[in-house]
């Protein structure tokens, strides 16, 4: 093939050329992410159960449909959680599923169970939503000037902007962390007690008189005959302001006495819920939380808010503003930009080797040509494959040019061997030198394919990285050798001239002599291979000894330019005590140097809502703006613990780094689930969960360990004595009814306000829901007529009650999160955590782990097989080239090396044994098998020709020095910015780029002195008439 391209250079240059064009249109169309789909898909569905407690969510909804979601195709966990008035169950599906098929499968079952559900729930609806974990972005509205409340805020966000926003391709969700207006009705039980109305009489009223009717028309079909007139018949439609809505007649008298709504209620327009409110440094203001949809492109979907935001942003009243204070995506904008620095300093890197060794402007253009065509070529692989340009494929582009110019470089130093040796012409050199070296540069592609196919067949969110590595690492090296057999040659016959001048410079000197050095160290150790076998099996215990040694983690903690704190009192704690925590948590963080703005929210977080709850969203400065590690967010989260903490003893202040891949949690740290198995739904859960508590807090391995629930409440238990209700005349129906719209709220319909419907809501008045002794004065009506009170026939008896139940897979369960302490990686904490479980658990009792823990779990399990498949399929992948099975055995037994350096420089730089570490330690088998080929290869020409297998290893070993440090000194300078950078997402570019560097300069400078060796004892011998079709040349004499 090569000697055709040599004939055709036009040719060759035309397909780079189109090669190029395919990847700058894919370039184009290509979307940009931090990371592929990674997280697998979910269903959630969501119940709104009115007034009822987290018990009866949980009894009479989430377990009807848990046990029917059962069994579900693809199924790998389901969680639920019950709170007062809603319930959430969650599936989430084994990564790969299609989640519209998913999501159609859970509704059909929900369809089967929906007629036993409780008549509040389905005449609220239940919404099916393919959830994500993690904030996008918040858009903050508010008016600096002033001249606005919180409710203003909020209706404007409701009527102006919140659809809007819905109705942006990619966002998934969009709430409103704030409330809208409502028609806010507020009975006065002693009034109504003084006119002998209940609270029914009351709604009825109103259901009926704010009411749109369908009268049709005047002459409606079929008409009279002689009909001359045709017009529409209207009345009085919904109200639309307090005042109607005083005015609607409760009841009217024979004698034409009327009671009035306003007679018997305040009413005002008012919030449509108070329980949520969100501020922004301080101040109030009206925010949007926004998930993206699943699949959707996070830098995108926020581009696309923006502008959305600029577009409305005329319409808004005038001193409304808007702005976006917490961004996710600017962490992904940032950290591929850094990426992409990174890709042009290992080209130029790259380029200044090449020049040096071969020293020629020409020589080191050639090889360089083929980078941008090879990695064009990926890129068009991506686009065909539907895949992003995101950190995982740009990572595996960064180490990709250090290889993909491997097989050039072989092609043109042995080019140019000949023209310096032989005196050939530029053509007659090139067909010469890739007759001799074509079949080493197909083995050696097809060993790095072979090493990196495996990582296509694994399973899970891992699998999803790994075959982010493993296309774009094959897509270029088959372009590189493709371009090593067809426009390399061409070129190198076309631009590459004979040198005038045979002097060679100093740097080519001193090459020479370490050259001839190292073939004299070579032949004293292939001679005695006695002691250099025992360093070998030291060696290979020490790289076993620190691999295992090296502790374990998912991915690394990312600096992502903001932070989450959550924000909890004890149990039953008001809105105010929370709301003054919570202005002292801002104050201390807008104290902070490198913040640069919080919002907060009151009644939500991630932990569950009630009074009690809040959570606060801290962005920081630029990542150029604070340079220094104590200014990171790690530090801040560090900071945060030991300075604000100690302040609000009576709160829980959980300060966390956002997770690596947000879609797979919303808070990082380990994610532990405590299962009550025992059948005694929670009887000792909670003292389960307190030992297991209490010996974390022991454990010098973790830190901040802590419930992610809501501890139980006090509660007011109302006990109905039915026996003395019938005495007084009181049915059942009548009594729910009072105590629902006067304890709860009643929702009557709406009206219109600003062109935007709005509830109409009724309950009592505030005043009576103040304490015990105040409800049980509510007034409740008999069927004579009769009033009396709800003190009469009933009850009040305090005690505690969950706010907040969870369950996993179908049994009651406790959620536990936490961190690694400083210094102890997520693994070790997440085996820290387990041991303790084990050893403190009562019968009974069991643990699972969900979101990034599982997938940390499931990563681990799977790293053994993965380097075993790597190393199995490189094997068959040498041994079909060399139709030998002891030739890649001495090739493969230089693996160690790699393993060696890459463990040892992530151990000195105190770096987990992360996804990304695996990925470099497969890419450390691919290269150390490379170097080894190298040598083989010429080896194998030389003993077929009759040389001795001693003297042909050592001069093999010593003509083939030049190009495998060449090869492997572009490799490592080509990571070298990766594992040296800064900035946003450092961390994960450091954990590829140690490893990778660390492992090739083991495995260059220890494997050239043991692969001949290995060569020389097990591989074996070639037939002396066979002449190897293929060999890597020899170097400059």
């Amino acid at each position: 093939m090569a000697r055709f391209f040599v004939d055709r250079p036009v040719f060759a240059a035309v397909i780079a050329l189109l090669i190029t064009l395919a990847g700058a249109l894919a370039l184009v169309n290509l979307p940009v992410a931090q990371y592929p789909a990674v997280a697998p898909p979910q269903v959630a569905f969501t119940v709104t159960y009115p007034g009822a407690s987290a018990k009866t969510v949980e009894d009479n909804v989430l377990k009807v449909l848990e046990q029917e979601m059962n069994g579900i195709e693809g199924l790998l966990y389901m969680e639920s959680s019950a709170e007062l008035g809603q319930g959430t169950l969650t599936l989430t599906f084994e990564t790969g599923t299609d989640p519209e098929l998913a999501s159609v499968e859970a509704q059909n079952r929900y369809r089967r169970v929906e007629a036993r559900l409780p008549d509040e729930v389905k005449a609220r609806g239940v919404a099916v939503t393919k959830p994500q974990r993690n904030w996008l972005m918040i858009v903050a509205v508010n008016a600096p000037q002033g001249g606005y409340s919180a409710v203003d805020l909020g209706s404007i966000v409701a009527a102006q902007i919140l659809d809007p926003i819905r109705r942006v391709p990619g966002v998934g969700e969009a709430v409103l962390f704030g409330t809208e207006y409502a028609m806010r009705i507020w009975l006065d039980p002693d009034r109504l007690r003084s006119f002998g109305l209940t609270p029914s009489a009351v709604a009825n009223a109103i259901r009926a008189q704010n009411v749109d009717l369908a009268l049709g028309e005047i002459g409606q079909l079929p008409a009279v005959p002689g009909q001359q007139i045709n017009a529409i018949l209207t009345a009085q439609g919904k109200l639309t302001t307090p005042e109607a809505f005083r005015q609607i007649i409760v009841r009217a008298e024979p004698n034409g006495a009327q009671v009035r709504l306003g007679d018997v209620a305040q009413v005002e327009l008012g919030a449509d819920r108070y329980d949520v409110v969100a501020r922004l440094n301080q101040a109030p203001n009206a925010a949007i939380g926004i998930r993206t949809a699943p699949g959707a492109n996070a830098l995108e979907v926020a581009n696309a808010v923006k502008a959305r935001m600029r577009e409305l942003e005329p319409f808004l009243p005038p001193g409304v503003q808007w702005e976006v204070p917490y961004d996710t995506s600017r962490f992904v904008e940032i950290s591929i930009r850094e990426v992409v620095k990174t890709l042009v300093e290992a080209v130029v890197l790259v380029f200044l080797v090449m020049w040096l060794f071969l020293g020629n402007l020409r020589a080191t253009l050639i090889p360089m040509v083929t980078v941008p065509v090879a990695l064009a070529g990926a890129a068009a692989v991506l686009w065909l494959l539907g895949y992003s340009i995101n950190v995982l494929t740009l990572f595996a582009m960064v180490l990709a040019i250090g290889i993909l110019v491997d097989d050039a470089i072989i092609v043109v130093e042995n080019v140019e061997r000949h023209l310096v040796e032989e005196g050939l012409s530029p053509r007659e050199a090139t067909v010469v030198a890739m007759r001799e070296i074509s079949g080493a540069v197909i083995g050696v592609s097809a060993a790095l394919v072979a090493v990196f196919a495996p990582l296509l067949f694994f399973g899970g969110s891992v699998g999803v990285i790994y075959r982010q590595f493993a296309v774009t690492l094959i897509a270029t090296m088959v372009f590189s050798a493709f371009l090593a057999l067809s426009l390399a040659p061409a070129l190198a016959a076309t631009f590459l001239r004979a040198p005038k001048r045979h002097q060679p410079r100093a740097f080519d000197r001193f090459f020479f002599w370490l050259r001839d050095r190292f073939g004299v160290a070579t032949a004293a150790i292939v001679v005695r291979p006695v002691r250099w076998l025992l360093l070998y099996g030291a060696i290979v215990a020490a790289a076993g000894w620190l691999l295992v040694k090296l502790p374990t983690a998912f991915l690394p903690d990312e600096d992502q330019g903001y932070i989450i704190a959550v924000v909890q009192l004890p149990a039953g704690a008001t809105r105010e005590r929370t709301e003054a925590v919570l202005s002292e948590v801002e104050r201390f963080y807008l104290a902070q140097p490198e913040v640069a703005r919080v919002v907060g929210v009151l009644g939500f977080s991630f932990f569950g809502r009630g009074q009690n709850t809040a959570i606060e969203f801290v962005t920081l400065k630029h990542w150029d703006e604070r340079p220094e590690a104590s200014q990171s967010a790690q530090a801040l989260v560090a900071r945060t613990y030991r300075e604000l903490a100690p302040r609000l003893p009576d709160a829980l202040i959980v300060a966390v780094n956002a997770p690596p891949i947000p879609e797979l949690g919303a808070v990082g740290g380990f994610d532990f689930r405590l299962l009550d198995r025992t059948g005694t739904e929670r009887a000792g859960l909670l003292d389960a969960r307190n030992r297991l508590l209490a010996a974390a807090a022991q454990d010098p391995r973790l830190f901040g360990v802590r419930p992610e629930g809501q501890e139980p409440v006090p509660a007011v238990r109302l006990a109905i004595d039915r026996e003395r209700a019938a005495v007084y005349g009181i049915d059942q129906q009548t009594l729910n009814e009072t105590l629902a719209m006067t304890l709860g709220t009643a929702y009557l319909g709406d009206f219109l306000m600003d062109g935007r419907v709005r509830r109409v809501q009724m309950s009592a008045a505030p005043s009576w829901r103040a304490a015990p002794e105040t409800v049980l004065q509510l007034p409740i009506m008999g069927r004579q007529g009769q009033v009396t009170t709800l003190a009469a026939i009933a009850s009040a008896q305090w005690e505690t009650a969950p706010p907040r139940l969870d369950r996993f897979n179908g049994v009651p369960s406790v959620k536990i999160g936490g961190q690694a302490a400083p210094g102890v990686s997520s693994g070790e904490a997440m085996a820290a955590i387990a041991a303790l479980a084990r050893a403190v658990l009562p019968a009974g009792y069991d643990f699972a782990w969900a979101t990034t823990s599982y997938e940390e779990q499931l990563a681990g399990a799977q790293a053994p097989l993965l380097f075993v498949v790597a190393v199995v399929v490189v094997y068959l992948a040498l041994a079909a080239l060399y139709e030998s099975w002891r030739t890649p055995a001495a090739i493969l037994l230089v693996v160690p090396f790699g393993v060696l350096g890459a463990a040892s420089a992530a151990l000195w730089r105190g770096l987990p044994n992360d996804v990304f570490f695996k990925v470099g330690l497969i890419v450390m088998i691919g290269l150390s098998a490379k170097n080894a080929i190298l040598i083989a290869e010429f080896a194998r020409q030389r003993e077929a020709q009759g040389q001795s297998r001693l003297a042909a290893v050592v001069e093999a070993a010593r003509l083939r020095l030049r190009p495998i440090l060449m090869t492997s000194l572009t490799f490592i300078l080509a990571a070298v910015p990766l594992a040296l950078s800064s900035g946003a997402g450092a961390a994960s570019r450091h954990a590829v780029g140690t490893g990778v560097v660390g492992g090739m300069v083991a495995a260059t400078f220890l494997a050239i002195f043991w692969a001949p060796l290995f060569y020389r004892l097990v591989a074996s011998r070639p037939a002396s008439q066979v002449v190897a079709n293929s060999a890597a040349g020899a170097g400059r004499p």
